[in-house]
C-alpha cells in the first residue's frame, strides 16, 4: 500500500508547493509593494533579502507539512493503513 501512496504523495507535494507559493506572494504583498528579491538582485539590502528568504522558507515548509499530514490522514482513513512511519527512528 505504501508503494501505491508514492504517486499520491508526489501530487500532494506539487499541490503544497503551489499553495505555498500563493501564500508567500500574498504575505509578501502585505510587507512590500515590490516583488520579493532574488539572491542575484544586485541592489537589495541584506535585511530585505533575508526577510524574504526566511518568510518563504517558513511558509513553504509549514504548508508542505500540513498538506502531507492531511494526505496521510486521508489515506489512512480510506485504506486503514498509514503511508509512512509509525514512530520516529531512534538513533
Amino acid at each position: 500500500m505504501k508503494l501505491i501512496y508514492k504517486p499520491i504523495g508526489i501530487v500532494l507535494g506539487l499541490f503544497g508547493a503551489l499553495l505555498g507559493r500563493r501564500l508567500f506572494n500574498f504575505a509578501w504583498s502585505k510587507i512590500d509593494a515590490e516583488d520579493p528579491p532574488k539572491a542575484t538582485t544586485q541592489e537589495v539590502s541584506w535585511q530585505k533579502l533575508l526577510t524574504a528568504a526566511a518568510l518563504q522558507g517558513m511558509i513553504f515548509k509549514t504548508t508542505r507539512v500540513v498538506v502531507d499530514r492531511y494526505g496521510a490522514r486521508s489515506w489512512a482513513y480510506l485504506t486503514g493503513t498509514w503511508p509512512g512511519e509509525k514512530r520516529p527512528d531512534r538513533k
